[in-house]
């Protein structure tokens, strides 16, 4: 995940992934997030690669989408694309981080009254 500031990032995406455990990489200077095994590189955004929404988006399965959504938007994350219902009650929607990525949640609707966050 590009980012404008990296220690902001840091601190941000560990909130954002409470059981995600910070990891220095001595030898690199160079510190991840790690969840469970899946490591995100949060890394300074530069003139060859900026920070925003060109990429993949990778989908987190959540247990309920409304939950996880009100979560990241009391992070300061905002709702960029969805919340949409795909299957079997299950539903997917695209949030945008402080530093303008994007993050996929794919979970159960807790119910069927699903509201968007303000």
């Amino acid at each position: 995940m590009y980012v404008c500031d990296v220690k902001a990032g840091l601190a941000w995406y560990q909130k954002a992934f409470p059981e995600a455990k910070a990891v220095y990489l001595e030898e690199f200077d160079f510190t991840i997030v790690n969840l469970h095994g899946f490591s995100l590189e949060i890394v300074q955004a530069d003139n060859n690669v900026g920070s925003g929404k060109e990429g993949t988006v990778l989908y987190w399965s959540v247990p309920l989408l409304e939950v996880a959504l009100n979560h990241f938007i009391e992070l300061g994350a905002s709702l960029y694309r969805g919340p949409m219902l795909i299957e079997n009650a299950v539903g997917m929607c695209q949030v945008q981080d402080p530093f303008g990525n994007l993050i996929g949640l794919r979970g159960k609707f807790s119910d069927s009254d699903f509201k968007i966050p303000n």
